[in-house]
């Protein structure tokens, strides 16, 4: 049976998102609507493609998001494209194999010209590869000239739809540094300390953001051989270049987001620990107890 479930997104200014699923599983075909807001998005997965391109929608012009996992370095990553008919476009890319799920945005008044759409997909593909939080398939850049007034309200377009795409699990826009700086108290901030080393954090809905400037010892544990899983990431980091040894200890060179505090904790110590335990605020209080008291 559909349903519908209204959400409250926990931002300045609030805003409510309606969500249809049209089969009552919410990883199955979806759309998703603002209040007071001309766009509306459908979102569905790979195997049901077909039926999303059955929607009214896919006929109107906008921007798509192909998401899944790039098969060489299994990171997330996504195509961002545009279409004056969705329906026509997104077909050619059945060949590409990396994704398993398929976003769209369109207006309910059908006002999107060539022009805006070219320019949302350009100022899209910026964002993604500034956060850095997806691989861009994407071979090129995109993007158009607007006049100005046409360009602010592709602008407030484009914030409206990074309101609703990390409802739909597309997260390739999120920016992990604005956090950062804007809205976060000092007693936001966690602390993991090893060997005279500091690294500092806060928590995220998805785990634990590592902030630039982080330390983590240089040498890994003994034991941290026999579960060679728990540095899988620290490896890779330093492989990538974000963690760089400097001064007696590797050095975290930007923001680094992990799944848990325990898997950011072995990245920093060098080996499996506990993050319930090793992450601890300005009074020294570990997170277990603070989220015991929460």
């Amino acid at each position: 049976m559909p349903q519908t479930v209204h959400y409250q997104e926990e931002c300045v200014p609030t805003a409510t998102l309606k969500i249809f699923l049209a089969y009552g599983d919410p990883k199955r075909l979806r759309t998703a609507e603002l209040s007071n807001w001309t766009g509306k998005a459908v979102s569905g997965p790979r195997s049901e493609f077909d039926k999303v391109l059955e929607r009214e929608e896919s006929q109107g012009s906008g921007v798509y998001f192909l998401s899944g996992t790039d098969p060489e370095t299994n990171k997330s990553a996504i195509y961002i494209g545009e279409a004056e008919c969705i329906k026509d476009r997104v077909k050619s890319h059945l060949s590409r194999d990396f994704w398993n799920n398929i976003t769209f945005f369109v207006t309910k008044d059908e006002n999107l010209t060539k022009a805006h759409i070219k320019y949302l997909e350009g100022r899209l593909i910026d964002i993604a590869r500034s956060t850095e939080r997806s691989i861009v398939m994407n071979s090129q850049s995109s993007g158009a000239r607007l006049p100005e007034s046409d360009r602010e309200d592709m602008e407030i377009f484009l914030e409206k739809m990074q309101q609703v795409l990390p409802v739909l699990g597309v997260e390739a826009f999120l920016d992990k540094s604005s956090s950062t700086v804007h809205g976060k108290q000092t007693t936001d901030f966690l602390n993991c300390n090893i060997k005279g080393l500091t690294a500092t954090g806060y928590l995220t809905p998805n785990g634990i953001v590592v902030l630039k400037g982080s330390q983590a010892v240089l040498e890994e544990r003994a034991s941290a051989q026999k579960w060679p899983s728990v540095l899988a990431q620290r490896k890779k980091l330093i492989e990538d270049g974000a963690l760089i040894e400097k001064d007696g200890a590797y050095v975290f060179v930007k923001d680094i987001e992990f799944t848990s505090p325990s898997s950011a904790a072995a990245t920093i110590h060098g080996g499996s620990a506990n993050g319930l335990t090793a992450w601890v605020n300005q009074d020294g209080i570990p997170l277990k107890q603070l989220q015991e008291k929460s």
